[in-house]
């Protein structure tokens, strides 16, 4: 059967229908896995059939050092493959599937060992496996393509930017964020991070107010401090002005109060919020903060375990269809300056800006010599934005009483 299919293999446009993920090297024996990588070989250099004496020239030509042994052995394979009757194209992609199906099988035996003997700690490597053959066994061979219509692409437009900003200067430039995507906010210590999510989310017209859905896991700040930002943020209101007016308070948290949920998530990691995401799903999810969520150890380097983090947090966001906001701390590089850059990241090189589509770093105003108080100035650096590729700076306010960006 195997010589059959490695024959099969040689005919140019049976090779293009079942090259790649239909047709992988390692499905055959080890001898087979060679014939088949000249095979390869040949197909990307020639483009057209190849007869069985051409392959058995190409496969001597690569190995040299073969014995005389060696040869007599390979060629009386290769008489082998050259005697078989034609199998036709229906037969040899159901025999193609079958082989197929019995690698699948065993790559998720091999996984189910490795658990039972305690080497996995979550279910990535299995859920990455299924995601990779969820459409069928033969992956290249069913493809659910893109609907490539005006109003398709049109639809999907509005998607990108489904949930719209409520900063007035922001909202000029970027429309919003729609599901799927990481959006990365950054800044240093006691600029207004928590400040910024919490305006985004509850204050008017924010994410809660058009009808999200938002999760906020926290696992550096108080989470009792974090709802409290949140409820200042959304009524307008100090904590001392709310503990004075309860009623009125109480009436301008109500409409958003189901459309927030908070959770202390200290020491937890993202196959923890990838749960989370498939039994509650969100529309919007905040990480705060994102790095805090990394696995500790199995890397060689840092920046390596953050770009894997980032990573993990996008497929979250692609899979799950929500916007992850994924909350990050500055380096010393950025103390005191108002032009922000991606390099400014803490603890990664360019891992975690390269998997985000959206990266809004916030600066402030440095202090200067004789300033009683701080400046609530804040400066919004776009530095990366593959929602509709504008990059620069937006001014705005915080109030630090609220919990407010405005302009």
């Amino acid at each position: 059967m195997e010589t059959a299919l490695l024959k099969a293999l040689m005919d140019k446009s049976f090779y293009d229908e079942h090259k790649g993920a239909a047709c992988p090297t390692k499905i055959f024996s080890s001898d087979g896995q060679k014939i088949k990588a000249v095979i390869d070989k040949a197909m990307e250099s020639y483009k057209r059939t190849m007869s069985v004496s051409e392959v058995e020239a190409l496969f001597i030509a690569a190995n040299p050092t073969l014995t005389s042994a060696q040869r007599i052995a390979w060629k009386g394979l290769f008489d082998k493959i050259e005697r078989e009757p034609p199998m036709g194209g229906d037969v040899a992609q159901d025999v193609l599937m079958a082989l197929f199906r019995e690698s699948v099988g065993n790559d998720i035996a091999t996984l189910g060992l490795s658990y039972m003997n305690g080497d996995g700690s979550d279910l990535s490597a299995l859920r990455q496996l299924l995601d990779n053959y969820k459409d069928n066994f033969m992956p290249n061979l069913i493809v659910d393509w893109e609907d490539v219509g005006i109003d398709a692409i049109l639809q999907g437009a509005e998607m990108e930017t489904k949930w719209t900003f409520n900063v007035e200067t922001l909202a000029r430039k970027l429309p919003g964020v729609g599901s799927g995507q990481l959006v990365e906010i950054g800044a240093r210590p006691n600029t207004g991070k928590t400040s910024a999510h919490a305006s985004l989310i509850a204050s008017p017209n924010g994410f809660a107010h058009q009808g999200a859905n938002c999760m906020i896991l926290c696992n550096e700040e108080s989470v009792r401090r974090v709802i409290a930002r949140y409820l200042t943020a959304c009524t307008g209101m100090s904590m001392k002005e709310i503990s004075a007016h309860k009623g009125k308070a109480n009436k301008l948290w109500a409409p958003i109060s189901s459309k927030v949920k908070f959770k202390d998530a200290t020491g937890k990691d993202l196959a923890w919020v990838e749960s989370i995401c498939k039994s509650y799903k969100p529309d919007v999810i905040v990480l705060d903060m994102g790095d805090k969520f990394s696995k500790v150890g199995g890397w060689a380097r840092e920046d390596q375990q953050l770009k894997a983090n980032a990573i993990y947090a996008r497929q979250i966001a692609k899979e799950y269809g929500c916007v992850v906001f994924y909350m990050s701390q500055l380096s010393a590089d950025a103390e005191g300056k108002i032009i922000l850059n991606q390099s400014m990241m803490e603890g990664s090189r360019t891992g975690k800006a390269a998997e985000a589509d959206l990266m809004l770093l916030i600066a402030k105003n440095p202090a200067v010599q004789g300033q009683d108080e701080e400046d609530h100035q804040r400066h919004l650096n776009i530095v990366k934005n593959k929602i509709n590729g504008w990059h620069g700076i937006v001014h705005c306010e915080l109030d630090p009483m609220t919990a407010r960006y405005s302009v």
